[in-house]
């Protein structure tokens, strides 16, 4: 750091004993009219030192990554009770083999252990095909949006849709279902009361706010906002409405039109409904992309059928 030593005319021996002050001053030396504050060696290189040292640590510590969803303890009870429950699994059997830093390959499974946990899912596959070939029961968390594609396995499992979303520990959203080697004659299976169970478990206290139905001739911004998104046009004339901000009805239980809404005639209220019901149509229109069969599938289809029948 350097410090700039201005000298005016007849000030010499003030600026003397400034230089006098700053020359005895741990650390700092003169340069010409310039004082330079040197850092202390010791605690550069500690510095140094430290920072190499991080370095060298951060080396060896566990990187996360998208396979570090791990299960809100309350999630995991329900999943297993219900596991236990469904299956007849006694609970002291159960073992959870996926740990930072374990190895599922060498965990012990000794004394008729069930796997119930949450294992990687990037690893999903290969885990199911080395519990299927060492004979190792197991219940599984699965990714919902991939559930099915492991080819190789499918026809050896049971594929389970609870129809519910897991708020992991990391804060990772995740559509879950599971995969067993328990009923593995059927292929797919949903379990909405599982999916009860499960969302139960993760609410939170909260207000959730009243859903009104209004009739015909209530417009709302909200049901313009979903017209216009869906590219339907909509004009109401003045004469056509009068502006309310609640109804009679709301009146004794001390509730209104939220940012208040348009009372319509009954010629303006059949032409709102039918661009509302054009609103939803062009929005169901706007999701869907409709695939068909090839003569292959058909035919395959036929023979799903007939084997079926047997």
């Amino acid at each position: 750091m350097l410090f700039g030593v201005f000298v005016p005319n007849g000030a010499f021996w003030s600026v003397y004993w400034i230089i006098e002050i700053l020359g005895k001053a741990p650390g700092i030396r003169f340069l010409g009219a310039f004082a330079v504050q040197e850092a202390p060696m010791e605690k550069q290189t500690a510095l140094e030192s430290n920072a190499e040292y991080e370095a060298f640590v951060d080396k060896f510590k566990p990187k996360l990554t998208t396979d570090d969803c791990y299960t809100p303890p309350e999630v995991y009870e329900v999943v297993k009770n219900w596991a236990c429950a469904k299956y007849g699994i006694d609970p002291a059997k159960i073992v959870r083999p996926f740990y930072p830093g374990g190895d599922y390959e060498s965990f012990d499974y000794s004394g008729g252990a069930v796997v119930v946990d949450k294992p990687p899912f990037s690893k999903l596959v290969t885990i199911c095909k080395f519990y299927l070939s060492e004979g190792v029961p197991f219940f599984l968390f699965a990714p919902e949006l991939t559930l099915f594609s492991g080819r190789s396995i499918f026809t050896q499992i049971n594929h389970i849709v609870p129809g519910c979303t897991v708020k992991y520990e990391n804060g990772a959203l995740v559509k879950t279902a599971f995969v067993t080697s328990f009923d593995a004659h059927i292929a797919a299976m949903t379990a909405p009361d599982l999916g009860r169970a499960i969302v139960a478990a993760q609410e939170e206290p909260s207000k959730s706010l009243p859903r009104y139905d209004y009739p015909d001739n209530i417009l709302t911004g909200t049901m313009m906002q979903k017209m216009a998104r869906n590219g339907i046009s909509l004009e109401i004339y003045q004469k056509e409405c009068a502006q309310v901000g609640r109804l009679d009805a709301q009146l004794a239980v001390k509730k209104s039109i939220y940012g208040a809404g348009l009372l319509l005639s009954t010629e303006a209220a059949e032409k709102a409904a039918a661009q509302k019901e054009a609103a939803e149509k062009a929005k169901k229109a706007k999701k869907a992309i409709k695939w068909s069969f090839s003569e292959r599938e058909l035919k395959l289809i036929e023979e799903l059928g007939r084997k079926a029948k047997r």
